[in-house]
C-alpha cells in the first residue's frame, strides 16, 4: 500500500469517512483491517496519525462493488473502525454514510446517471437488506449544492432521500427478538428491538437522566454509563447478538417526550459515548418503537394519525423526521427519512 489506495473522502449524513471500491482494498480480511486501522490512525483517542477525526462518527469506512443481485445496483459494506482500540467491525449498518453510497457509485461509473434524478438500489451487505437512494444528477452528472437541510449539518445540500425496505429483524432476525414489547432487565422497562439496527430502548427517568442533557452532560456522567452498559452486556445473548462486550451494537436509547413539537426526544449511545444527533437506522428503530404499544416509547411518545406517520425524532443537535408507512396489520412496512451527502476529497490515501 506504499502507492496509495485510490479513496474518495465523503461526508455521509451526519458521519464522514472514506469510501473505497472493494476490488481496490485487500481481498484479505485481515490485511483490509490492518490497512484501515493505519488510514485512520487507530488506536489513538486523538487518531493523530491518520485521517479519523478522534470520533465515531468521523472514523467509518464505505466498501462498495458493483452487484451481481437481481434489481440492485451495488453492494454496500460498512465497517466501523474505533479510534482507540484496534477493531474494524461489520457488526452493524450506517444510514448515515448510506447517504454517500448512491453519489459515490455513480461517481466511479458502477450505475449510469439518468437526467434529473437517478435512484442507486443498493445492498447493504451487514444485514442483508435493502435502501433505494434518489442522487440529483442534472445534467447526467451528480450534483451536492442544494436547498436540503438537515440538522447537525451547517448549510444546504442537495437531498438524497434514503428508502428502507424489510429492515425488520436484520441483524436480531426479528423486530422484536425475545418477541416481548416491553420486559425489565436489571430493574429497567424496555424494548429490545431491531428495524435496521439493534436498540435498547428504554425511559430516561427509569436510569436517572432527564433525557434532554447534553452530549457532554452524558458522557461525563459514569454512574449513568456504567448502568446502560450492564444493560446492554445483560441483552445481548437475548438479542442473537452473543457477547457484545467488544461491539457496537446494540445502540443504548434513553428516550422523553418530546420539547419540540415532534414525536420523541432520543439520547443515543453508539455504544460507549453519547451520539451528537442520532443515527439513521437508530432513528428508524426508535420510531418504530414509538408504534408498538405497551413499549416505554409509545408511553411518552405523540403519535400523528394516519396510515403514513411523520415522526420526528428529537436529538442534541435537532431533530431526524422518519416517514412510516403501515401495513394492513399496523406494522411498518417501509421506512424513509432524508439526508444529504458531499464529496470532500477524491485521490488516494496511505496506510
Amino acid at each position: 500500500m506504499s502507492d496509495g489506495v485510490r479513496c474518495m473522502w465523503m461526508r455521509g449524513g451526519t458521519s464522514k469517512g472514506g469510501y473505497f471500491l472493494k476490488d481496490d482494498l485487500p481481498a484479505d480480511r485481515a490485511a483490509r483491517d490492518a490497512f484501515l486501522l493505519r488510514v485512520m490512525g487507530s488506536p489513538d483517542p486523538r487518531q493523530i496519525d491518520g485521517m479519523g477525526g478522534a470520533d465515531p462518527l468521523t472514523s467509518k469506512v464505505a466498501v462498495v462493488s458493483k452487484s451481481s443481485r437481481t434489481g440492485v445496483d451495488v453492494d454496500y459494506l460498512f465497517l466501523q473502525v474505533f479510534v482507540d482500540q484496534a477493531i474494524v467491525s461489520d457488526a452493524q449498518n450506517c444510514g448515515n454514510i448510506l447517504a454517500g453510497v448512491g453519489p459515490f457509485a455513480l461517481e466511479r461509473g458502477l450505475v449510469a446517471a439518468s437526467e434529473g434524478e437517478t435512484k442507486v438500489t443498493i445492498f447493504m451487505e451487514n444485514t442483508g437488506q435493502i435502501a433505494v437512494a434518489t442522487v440529483q444528477t442534472p445534467d447526467g452528472r451528480v450534483t451536492y449544492e442544494g436547498s436540503a437541510a438537515i440538522d447537525g449539518v451547517p448549510g444546504t445540500h442537495a437531498p438524497v432521500p434514503l428508502e428502507f425496505r424489510d429492515t425488520a429483524g436484520s441483524s436480531c432476525g426479528a423486530l422484536l427478538p425475545t418477541g416481548l414489547a416491553a420486559e425489565t432487565v436489571n430493574g429497567v422497562p424496555l424494548t429490545l428491538i431491531d428495524n435496521g439496527m439493534p436498540c435498547v430502548v428504554m425511559k430516561a427517568t427509569d436510569v436517572g437522566a432527564t433525557g434532554f442533557e447534553s452530549r457532554e452532560e452524558l458522557d461525563v456522567n459514569t454512574d449513568l454509563k456504567a448502568r446502560i452498559e450492564a444493560i446492554r452486556l445483560a441483552v445481548g445473548p437475548r438479542m442473537n447478538l452473543g457477547d457484545v462486550r467488544e461491539k457496537s451494537v446494540p445502540k443504548m436509547m434513553l428516550v422523553a417526550p418530546p420539547r419540540q413539537g415532534g414525536a420523541i426526544t432520543v439520547r443515543s449511545f453508539i455504544p460507549h459515548r453519547a451520539h451528537a444527533s442520532i443515527g439513521v437506522l437508530g432513528a428508524v428503530s426508535v420510531a418504530t418503537a414509538c408504534l408498538i404499544e405497551g413499549s416505554p416509547a409509545a408511553e411518552v411518545a405523540s403519535i400523528p394519525e394516519g396510515r403514513v406517520k411523520t415522526l420526528s425524532v428529537e436529538h442534541p443537535t435537532g431533530e431526524m423526521s422518519c416517514v412510516m408507512e403501515l401495513d394492513d396489520a399496523g406494522a411498518v412496512r417501509t421506512a424513509a427519512l432524508l439526508r444529504t451527502a458531499r464529496k470532500l476529497m477524491d485521490g488516494v490515501v496511505f496506510g
